[in-house]
């Protein structure tokens, strides 16, 4: 790692940190989660942790984490679901909102004070990861996209890791609806896309060159660095070094894991002590 990017490390007062390959990998624990996250701490350097799954709330993942020996809470987890509530919120609080989503995400818009709609006409549809999807929510879906209602989704991946391989996630759902309707979402809110930063700032205060996004996915983590935040790349993870010279955003650093982000972090914060 190059000084002038390991300088930029003190400077963070937010760290962003990816979940499935940066702190977990399926049911293991990545090396120097822990210690990264204790360094944190005793540096009252903030985080939260980053999803772009809309398909559970943060508790569902707290929980995950506690079962790693990771005791974070709730208010640590950030996800494009919360989000999407978020950017809402700042459009049209309140509003009438027609979800395609699962009880967890249903919970989320309520608890940010949106009336969930069903038969009447909304003032926004959005589309999440719904592992709860039928086919009478996606016709809804499409009938209101088609007559012109704002049309919003959570994040844009297509598809969802599982052990052993894959399910379909919200992209496949979004090309669905618009081979049906002929049209796109009219914002995407999750990484890449930068209404996820503006949310972020929106909850935590911090300005955007003060956050740093950890993870290990170069076009969704890492391409992040085009709203502005710095970016730390780990090779624990999806990406390779191999990958990283076509990478359209190439990240600021590149470590292994979070143990060797955790040793780098704590140099460069002594050495400014």
């Amino acid at each position: 790692m190059m000084p002038d990017s390991l300088a930029k490390l003190a400077e963070i007062r937010l760290f962003l940190l990816d979940m499935d390959g940066t702190v977990y990998l399926g049911d293991k624990l990545l090396p120097g989660a822990v210690d990264f996250i204790e360094l944190l701490a005793a540096y009252d350097i903030n985080y939260l942790f980053l999803t772009n799954n809309s398909s559970k709330h943060r508790g569902q993942y707290a929980e995950k984490l506690a079962y790693f020996g990771l005791a974070v809470s709730p208010e640590k987890i950030f996800t494009s679901g919360e989000a999407t509530a978020i950017y809402l919120q700042q459009a049209k609080a309140g509003a009438k909102i027609y979800l395609v989503g699962t009880p967890a995400l249903e919970d989320e818009f309520r608890n940010h004070g949106f009336k969930l709609v069903d038969s009447e006409t909304p003032d926004y549809v959005v589309l999440g990861f719904d592992t709860t999807l039928t086919y009478q929510k996606l016709w809804r879906l499409c009938d209101l996209v088609r007559a012109g209602v704002p049309y919003i989704a959570t994040h844009p991946d297509f598809n969802c890791p599982i052990p052993g391989g894959f399910m379909p996630d919200i992209g496949a759902m979004m090309a669905l609806v618009e081979a049906s309707t002929g049209r796109r979402p009219d914002v995407i809110i999750g990484k890449p896309n930068p209404p996820m930063i503006t949310a972020v700032v929106e909850k935590t205060a911090t300005p955007v060159d003060k956050i740093c996004m950890v993870g290990d996915r170069l076009y969704t983590d890492i391409a992040l660095g085009a709203t502005g935040v710095t970016t730390v790349l780990v090779l624990s993870g999806e990406a390779q070094p191999e990958d990283i010279p076509s990478a359209p955003y190439p990240p600021d650093l590149v470590v292994q894991d979070l143990g060797e982000l955790a040793v780098a972090l704590q140099q460069v914060t002594n050495s400014r002590s």
